[in-house]
């Protein structure tokens, strides 16, 4: 009897983690696993969460700043998206934080977009993992950052004090002799040309970035979306105004069809005159289409409402970030603000849902987008106006999924627990022949720069908390999607 012929054996299991043995047996997502909508007559399929990454919440970039608040907005690096033999995923994927470390207040730093390199190796199995093996299957790495500026001089996060006006167009800045473009930077979209478009908060604005982060266009939205306090134009975030976008609530989701022609734009919520800014009133949101093809000659071609969820209070649950499916249907996030880095551990809603437009009453180039237009008086949507349709569709929140991951939802509020603030959207190619119409479905959190070792603007900081840059990929069926048009929106 040879007993030590089964040495290299019980040394090659205990060598091979969960995760590996599990998808050994697996192809694709366990059944046991899917959730599935039908809008339309079609059917959308949840697969499930795949995989789990993070960058610790105390890095840095390359300017000794600290990274945070990169899910504010994500995109592919155009034409970096690849299958690998050995069945993992990578790629690069641009991502944007919001205004800087600002939990006491908004900062005069400067705006930007990193870079960040994955690879995915996608976990079908049904076992729990363990957080640390979890974290091994969707890998993260920073790779480097673009500054933003504006007429030659850094953007500020900082809330805008002053407004100057540059080429007759008025524009939200730090001060008025120092005139810094102060930005909430949110939504991002690559251009195949190389350059941006990026959406903001304050203005709230769309402005046009070129690959190296200079603005060099600029997108107004009507009138009745514009900040005004006693009848005159305010984009201040400390306080809300009495009309137009709603303190913190401006342009936050961006997206474009995928020959790039077509941009979309939604507010996090209603306008000031359309819900006085209360989480009660606020559900009717409005979504934006402009025809961006001659850039020259920008047009506001379509404006609809999508009403957002509420909870049972009720109270709305603001979105976040939207993607486009096709000509009629956009996924949406929308999510509370509870979670690691949020007032309360326990999350009741963070979800990337479905709304559909095709039936949606088009409001766009009307009174109801004069200074004081409203859709929604006191938060009553108008009986002639038909908004998009609504479907829930891809829940965070789910104690299954997460525990499979070594995530968890509520306390302990340990590196275990979901992040606060999901807001941001991408799809890329599962290329399974047996299932055409799968996607890897990428989303990402927004930390609010939070650690315990930080650094903003040269100084250090100690934040309350301290919460990873967290990131989350699904595997899901969109039938509704055209065969090529995600692969054309990525480059490859």
């Amino acid at each position: 009897m040879k007993v030590y012929s089964l040495i290299p054996l019980v040394f090659l299991l205990v060598g091979r983690t969960v995760a590996d043995q599990d998808n050994e047996r697996r192809a694709s997502p366990d059944p046991s696993l899917s959730t599935s909508v039908t809008i339309n007559g079609q059917t959308f399929v949840n697969k499930g969460l795949v995989a789990f990454g993070y960058i610790p919440a105390d890095a840095k970039d390359q300017y000794g700043e600290t990274f945070g608040g990169i899910g504010s907005a994500i995109t592919f690096k155009r034409g970096t998206f690849n299958s690998n033999r050995d069945g993992t995923f990578s790629g690069k994927l641009i991502v944007q934080p919001d205004r800087g470390y600002n939990v006491e207040a908004p900062i005069d730093w400067q705006t930007r977009q990193h870079v960040v390199k994955f690879t995915l190796k996608p976990y079908y199995g049904v076992a729990n993992l363990p957080f640390s093996e979890a974290a091994k299957t969707l890998k993260l790495d920073y790779v480097s950052t673009t500054l933003y500026t504006f007429n030659g001089k850094p953007t500020s996060g900082d809330d805008p004090e002053f407004v100057d006006t540059v080429s007759g167009i008025k524009y939200p800045v730090v001060a008025s002799n120092y005139t810094r473009l102060t930005t909430d930077t949110e939504g991002l979209v690559s251009n195949k040309d190389g350059t941006f478009w990026m959406s903001d908060e304050y203005g709230p604005y769309v402005y046009l970035l070129s690959s190296n982060g200079k603005v060099i266009q600029t997108i107004v939205p009507p009138e009745a979306v514009l900040p005004r306090i006693n009848g005159t134009l305010n984009f201040t975030s400390a306080s809300d105004p009495q009309s137009g976008r709603c303190a913190n609530q401006g342009m936050e989701a961006l997206t474009a069809s995928p020959s790039g022609d077509k941009l979309y734009g939604l507010l996090q919520s209603a306008l000031a005159q359309e819900g006085s800014c209360k989480k009660k009133t606020n559900k009717y949101a409005r979504f934006f289409k402009w025809n961006v093809e001659n850039r020259n000659r920008v047009k506001l071609e379509a404006e609809y409402v999508v009403p957002l969820p509420q909870s049972s209070k009720p109270e709305t649950y603001a979105q976040s970030e939207i993607y486009w499916l096709n000509k009629n249907q956009f996924l949406v996030l929308a999510r509370d603000g509870n979670g690691q880095g949020g007032s309360d551990p326990k999350s009741a809603y963070k979800a990337a849902d479905i709304f559909d437009i095709s039936s949606a009453t088009n409001i766009a180039n009307t009174d109801y987008d004069l200074p004081t237009g409203s859709i929604a008086p006191g938060g009553q949507l108008l009986a002639n106006i038909t908004p998009a349709t609504y479907v829930p569709f891809v829940q965070y929140v789910n104690d299954t999924q997460l525990a499979r991951f070594g995530l968890h939802n509520g306390a302990p509020a340990d590196q275990g627990l979901i992040n606060a603030k999901w807001e941001s959207l991408a799809l890329a190619p599962v290329g399974d022949r047996e299932y055409p119409n799968d996607y890897f479905l990428f989303t990402f959190a927004d930390n609010d720069f939070q650690t315990h070792n930080g650094v903003s603007m040269g100084q250090p900081y100690n934040a309350t908390v301290s919460a990873d840059n967290q990131a989350l990929v699904y595997r899901v069926t969109l039938p509704s999607v055209k065969r090529g048009s995600v692969e054309e929106a990525i480059g490859i």
